[in-house]
Formats: structure tokens, C-alpha cells, sequence
């Protein structure tokens, strides 16, 4: 079998999935080969970094393909991340040489993909990509690497992980591709973005005839039982990094992704896809995890361990915080009572944690009762303090324009902001998305938010007419121009944002 991760998604560590898959497929003695299309993708252009597009370049351009790989080799640095406008610089360059050497007509960039006349959000443009590979970006490497691949490997299945809307065309060339030259190979999709696919009521399968399987979810199990090789026991193995290119992401050093758990264990938040798509909630043991992380650690000596969970477990937190894993780590965790502990804080501290990311969504007391959030900003505050003090940075996250919210609450997120500028290391705002399927959607009246039959959000009346123009202009014209909210924003890594973002946290 292969097992394949397609670009575009951020190319700083290995895919936890692929490592997964394998794990598993090795554990029942599998044959099977991981391609990370995405990273490979990416190489292949910066090796033949070059213009495509006619006409004079100017000096940026011409700075930015003639020190590509110079730059490339550069953020693989740890001494780059000691400097931010050096740093800058060169992720600037390096996606300008990515950039300008695609079509016009494709919007290509070290973290995204997008292509004129191809939606990933309508299935009959990716039939269509699927009937013409050759109008991908990537076709060159597609033909030179994967069918070079499968033609001397000849796997009986070929599987694709898609998470990512910004993954979904070029996954479906790369079908068609292999449609094409490979007509009797098994195609077997999964991956987030395909979960939530399946998981809308109205789903009526559109690429028969390209896709053999859908698998949603954690899909060790299901993969194996169609392979004849399941038994229901095959979640959580010990990922296996090894069959990928760990030297090759654009890191100082390879970062460790694991993830404890699926699902999330709060999962009561209105308007969350997790409940919305019926993901039930499957820790791994915290036994597990630990013995998991030692042995990782030890055989691939990560520079970092990036938690993937949705909200890590207080159990593990302080399972980290007694045995430390012995390498830096970050990950989400719920604000509650634990972190309004100092010496919890700093207990977490001590186990090597130097950032986590907390989903505060509001600075408004009652819209986050409202969605249900279950947190308090009398806590929010405690925490983001004692964070502070203990030595981790935070990576805060806020959404606006949800219906419990006007401009009147959301400058009450602007003033809790203000008041805590000197503990927010970093700031991740967006625009509140409604799921076409979830917790109160229905009260709301919708229209098309996004033309196509695979979108996953619909447009609704705000009750208080605080409708999206009016948020990105609240955002544009008020909040980001706060001086304390806008020497925040700087902190943020460009493009790589929180995955790079522990590489900018004190560690001492």
C-alpha cells in the first residue's frame, strides 16, 4: 500500500497521520510506503526555482529566487529564529520564489494552495481536476515522482490523507493521475476534511468512479479491516517517523507531533464542528502517551514536541508536569482552575512547556456563557498572569461575529486584551464561521455562504445585525489598530504562525 499526504499544508513537521497509518500497517506486517507529497512537493519547485510568468522580474523577485535555497537551508537554522527580521526576510523570500513560480491564475505559497476555476468546495471542480492533472502546479513532480513510484512499486492501494481544504485539489489530480495510468489500484480517501464531509446529513457521494473508500475519522482500524487485516484494536500505536524525510521541514531540528487523544473532551461549545460532526471523544491512556513520548524522544531527539490534541487532558498536563518529557513542548489546553495555580504553572514550566495555546474566544463574560464555553475571565486572567510568571508563552485565540456577540462585546474582548498585554504573547483572531450543520444553527436563517456543494459553512442573519462586514471592519479600523494589540500581532510568525511561534518563546 501507499500511504500519501498531498501539498498544500504547513510544511514545518512530518504529518502525525501518516506515522500513524504506518505504525499500524507495520504493527500487522503490511507492506506499505508513506510518499509526504508536501514536503517533496515543495523541494521540487525550490530545486528548479524559476519564473513562469513573462515579463521584467523586479528586485525582490530576483532576491528571492537567487537565495532560495540559501533561505530554505537558513530556517533549518535555530540561530534565524534568534533574529525576527531576519527571520521574516527569508520566509518572505522563500514564498515569493514559490509564489512566482506558478501560473498566474494560481495562488501557491509555502502553506497554501488555491487555483482559478477549481474550488475545493465544489465536487465537480475536483472531478474536473481529476480529469486534467496536467493543469496542476505540481504535475511535473506528480509525473516524475508518483508515477515513477507506483509504477516500480505497484501498490494494490493507494491511500490520501485530506485535511486540509488547500490539500483537496491537488489530492484529486493526483487521483486522476493515477485514474489515468493505474486504472485498477484501489483509491482510499480519509482525513479530517473528508470526516467532515461524511459527516454532513446531505452527503450523497460525488466521485464515484475515483474514490473506492472513504474512511472518516481515526482511520487505523477501518484501513486495516479493509485490508483484511483489522481487528479493532489498531488506535493509538506509537507512530513511526522514520519512513519520512525528517531532516527536510522547515524547522531548526524535527518536531515531534503526537496526539493523546481525538475528539475533544469539553465538547459542549455551540457552534464547534466536533460536536456538530458527532466526534466522540478517545484519550489514549496517559501511561500511553508518556511511555510513547519516551520512547519517541529518545529515537528521533526532537528539538520540539508539538501536542496536537483539541484541548490536552489535565490528567497528562500533570502527568507531564511529574515526568518531563525532556525536550520543549507546546499544545491547546482549556483555560480552568488548574492554571489560575502558580505552582501548577510553573510545575508545567519545570516539564519543559513554552507555550500553550488557549481557545479564550471572548473577553465578554456573557457571550462566552452563551456559547457555552465553560470559561471564567476572572480565571482567563488569573491564568494568563500566572503563565506569565511561570515562563510560558500564550498563543490566545479569538473569534468574532458570533451571534451572541456585537460590537459592544467585542470591544470588551479589545479592553481584555488591552488589560493583558503584557501576558498575550501572540494573537490569533477570526471571523465566526457558522457550521452548516451544529449546535443552534438552526435558529439562525441562512443562505449560501460559499458556493458549493461541499462547503462547510453557511452564512446566517446575525439577531443584532452585527453581520461579517461590519466585524472585519470592527477588526480592521479599531481592533488591530490598538497599539497594544498591534505590537502583539507582530509577534506572529509569518505563514507559520503558532507552529513556529515556541522558536520565539524565552527559554530560559
Amino acid at each position: 500500500m501507499l500511504l500519501i499526504h498531498p501539498p498544500v499544508a504547513k510544511p514545518s513537521e512530518p504529518p502525525a497521520g501518516m506515522a500513524r497509518l504506518s505504525a499500524a500497517l507495520s504493527r500487522k506486517e503490511v507492506k506499505h510506503w508513506v510518499l509526504d507529497a508536501n514536503i517533496e512537493s515543495l523541494l521540487y519547485i525550490l530545486k528548479r526555482a524559476e519564473p513562469v510568468r513573462s515579463g521584467p522580474m523586479d528586485r525582490w523577485t530576483a532576491r528571492a529566487f537567487r537565495t532560495a535555497s540559501k533561505n530554505y537551508e537558513l530556517l533549518k537554522k535555530q540561530s534565524i529564529y534568534q533574529h525576527t527580521d531576519r527571520y521574516k526576510r527569508a520566509v518572505s523570500d522563500l514564498n515569493r520564489a514559490v509564489e512566482m513560480s506558478a501560473n498566474r491564475g494560481t495562488s501557491l505559497s509555502l502553506v497554501n494552495f488555491r487555483q482559478e476555476g477549481f474550488s475545493p468546495l465544489n465536487s465537480a471542480d475536483l472531478v474536473r481536476a481529476s480529469e486534467n492533472p496536467e493543469f496542476s502546479p505540481y504535475y511535473p513532480y506528480f509525473e516524475d515522482r508518483l508515477l515513477k513510484l507506483v509504477e516500480n512499486r505497484r501498490p494494490a492501494f493507494v491511500g490520501f490523507s485530506l485535511n486540509y481544504l488547500s490539500q483537496a485539489v491537488s489530492t484529486f489530480a493526483m487521483i486522476g493521475l493515477l485514474r489515468k495510468h493505474f486504472p485498477e489500484i484501489i483509491i482510499i480517501l480519509g482525513g479530517g476534511l473528508v470526516t467532515s464531509w461524511l459527516s454532513n446529513p446531505n452527503w450523497k457521494n460525488p466521485f464515484s468512479g475515483l474514490v473506492d473508500h472513504f474512511i472518516p475519522g481515526p482511520g487505523e482500524a477501518q484501513l486495516l479491516g479493509l485490508l483484511g487485516q483489522g481487528n479493532g484494536e489498531e488506535s493509538f500505536c506509537t507512530p513511526d517517523y522514520d519512513i519520512l524525510p525528517r531532516n527536510d521541514y522547515l524547522a531548526p531540528g524535527f518536531i515531534l507531533p503526537y496526539s493523546a487523544s481525538s475528539g475533544c473532551y469539553w465538547n459542549t461549545c455551540s457552534f464547534c464542528p466536533e460536536p456538530a460532526e458527532n466526534n466522540p471523544y478517545i484519550p489514549a491512556s496517559v501511561d500511553k502517551v508518556m511511555d510513547d513520548l519516551s520512547s519517541l524522544t529518545a529515537r528521533s531527539k526532537p528539538v520540539l514536541i508539538h501536542l496536537l490534541d483539541n484541548a490536552v487532558s489535565t490528567g497528562l498536563l500533570k502527568k507531564l508536569s511529574e515526568n518531563p518529557p525532556g525536550v520543549p513542548w507546546y499544545g491547546f489546553v482549556r483555560i480552568d482552575h488548574h492554571l489560575a495555580d502558580i505552582d501548577f504553572c510553573k510545575a508545567l514550566r519545570k516539564s519543559g512547556c513554552v507555550m500553550l495555546k488557549l481557545g479564550l474566544e471572548s473577553g465578554d463574560q456573557g457571550v462566552l456563557d452563551r456559547l457555552h464555553k465553560g470559561i471564567d475571565l476572572t480565571t482567563a486572567s488569573l491564568a494568563l498572569k500566572n503563565l506569565k510568571r511561570a515562563g510560558i508563552a500564550t498563543y490566545v485565540y479569538l473569534i468574532f461575529g458570533t451571534p451572541p456577540e456585537t460590537v459592544h462585546e467585542a470591544r470588551k474582548t479589545l479592553d481584555f486584551v488591552v488589560a493583558h498585554r503584557e501576558e498575550i504573547g501572540f494573537l490569533n483572531l477570526a471571523i465566526f464561521n457558522m457550521p452548516v450543520r451544529g449546535s443552534g444553527s438552526l435558529e439562525f436563517e441562512t443562505d449560501s455562504f460559499y458556493d458549493g456543494d461541499l462547503s462547510l459553512y453557511t452564512n446566517f442573519v446575525h439577531p443584532q445585525g452585527w453581520n461579517r462586514k461590519n466585524v472585519r471592519l470592527f477588526l480592521d479600523n479599531e481592533f488591530k489598530k490598538n497599539r497594544a494589540v498591534a505590537i502583539i500581532l507582530q509577534n506572529d510568525p509569518p505563514l507559520f504562525t503558532s507552529n513556529h511561534a515556541p522558536f520565539f518563546c524565552d527559554s530560559g
